[in-house]
């Protein structure tokens, strides 16, 4: 077999990104010089918004992008990341963010948690997301089905059977779906708790200090949003009137 046939040569540049690393290496610009290339192509929170809308447009349409660098893309991001924007999200399988949002490596930076709720780990990394990476956006996505909203929703007694640290997650849940009116119908039931938690944790969110003075300076916007996994879709909490728990 030929040296051509075992060793391919990589396809031509697509996009003018790609001709300008592809330029860059053939200088010998250094990784640090290639991560300079990447275009700062998302400087507020209602572009990270709509960046985040189109995106799951293109993913639940059938049409995802599955954005990828190439291999000196991706060793340029050795010197540093630049999101636009932090999700907490639930730890669910069924529920890959960057997939979700059609987003790729360096664009998005995640925090999962069961239920999608607010602790002191996931709020220290929320604030280094706000401090040190200058994100635009902060979301809270709640997803249809969850488990751990479902287990807020049990009797008592089942609920203290389970381990120390799983009740105390699920005690943060609890509060939120304690008063919820009564709904016949068990989908839609469990679909309004998803989504009084998504608003009960952005709530919580905004209450803390340095999230609040990074949205009262305009630099991010706190919001929710709930994944449909039957459809693929994102229902997106935006307004005053839909954070309201």
């Amino acid at each position: 077999m030929s040296d051509s046939a075992s060793n391919p040569l990589p396809p031509p540049p697509t996009s003018d990104l790609e001709r300008r690393v592809l330029a860059a290496i053939r200088r010998g610009a250094s990784m640090a010089d290639i991560a300079e290339l990447r275009p700062a192509r998302i400087s507020t929170p209602e572009d990270a918004i709509q960046a985040l809308q189109d995106g799951n447009a293109r993913f639940f349409s059938g049409q995802a992008t599955r954005p990828e660098v190439d291999a000196n893309q991706r060793r340029s991001q050795i010197m540093g990341q630049t999101p636009f924007a932090a999700v907490l999200a639930c730890s669910d399988s069924r529920v890959p963010v960057e997939i979700v949002f059609d987003q790729g490596l360096g664009d998005l930076f995640v925090v999962r948690v069961a239920g999608n709720v607010v602790g002191d780990v996931g709020l220290g990394t929320l604030e280094y997301a706000t401090e040190h990476l200058d994100v635009h956006l902060v979301v809270v996505m709640g997803h249809e089905g969850c488990g751990a909203v479902a287990a807020a929703m049990l009797p008592e007694e089942q609920v203290s059977r389970e381990p120390e640290n799983l009740r105390n997650l699920i005690a943060r849940i609890q509060p939120c779906v304690r008063s919820l009116p009564p709904i016949r119908d068990k989908k839609a039931r469990m679909r309004e708790a998803v989504i009084n938690n998504v608003r009960y944790q952005v709530a919580a969110l905004r209450e803390q200090p340095v999230i609040q003075a990074a949205e009262a300076r305009g630099q991010i916007r706190v919001i929710g949003a709930y994944y449909e996994i039957g459809s693929g879709a994102v229902d997106f909490l935006i307004e005053e009137e839909d954070l309201r728990p």
